[in-house]
């Protein structure tokens, strides 16, 4: 197998089934498997329960985890101005990451859907995108995905509920 690598690849996750995260969690543990860099920015995130951000400091120096999510689960229809500042503020701190810290892979996980309650406009994350080093990997995560986006992605996958539970179940070590 040819390894490239010369040039970032923005790979984006999107749809209505379970495991757009976990599809970039794995991909941030094949890259730390071989020491570089990942930083994951999480919007709308803030819980610190979940077995991504308890991880840290096993995986440290090579991975680290930022949320930009107000506490509290807040549901679409009731987000407000500090969910729009939260949602700046990452992608603020994105560019200030991609500047300083140069991360090999950077996962901006929930930003789709950041995108899709208006929180951030697309043309932002375009800009962004075009400003990314020519050896940092971008992962977008998220349902409803803007067509931009997907236009602008080099690998796009779909994630779609075929089947699950009628009940919602969680898992500890495995939803979260």
């Amino acid at each position: 197998m040819k390894e490239v690598g010369k040039m970032g690849c923005v790979y984006l996750y999107t749809g209505t089934g379970a495991g757009k995260t976990t599809s970039a969690l794995g991909l941030a543990l094949r890259a730390i498997g071989h020491k570089r860099r990942v930083v994951i920015i999480q919007f709308l995130k803030y819980w610190k329960n979940t077995g991504e951000y308890k991880v840290r400091k096993m995986l440290a120096p090579y991975y680290e985890i930022y949320q930009f999510g107000r506490k509290g689960w807040h549901g679409l229809g009731d987000l407000n101005e500090e969910d729009k500042k939260l949602a700046h503020k990452a992608l603020i701190f994105a560019e200030k990451t991609i500047e300083e810290k140069k991360p090999h892979l950077l996962i901006l996980d929930e930003v789709n859907l950041a995108l899709h309650c208006n929180l951030l406009d697309t043309r932002e994350v375009l800009d962004f995108l075009d400003k990314l080093p020519k050896k940092t990997d971008v992962v977008l995560t998220g349902r409803f995905a803007p067509k931009e986006l997907i236009e602008r992605a080099e690998f796009v996958n779909k994630i779609i509920d075929v089947k699950s539970p009628k009940e919602t179940t969680t898992t500890k070590g495995m939803q979260y």
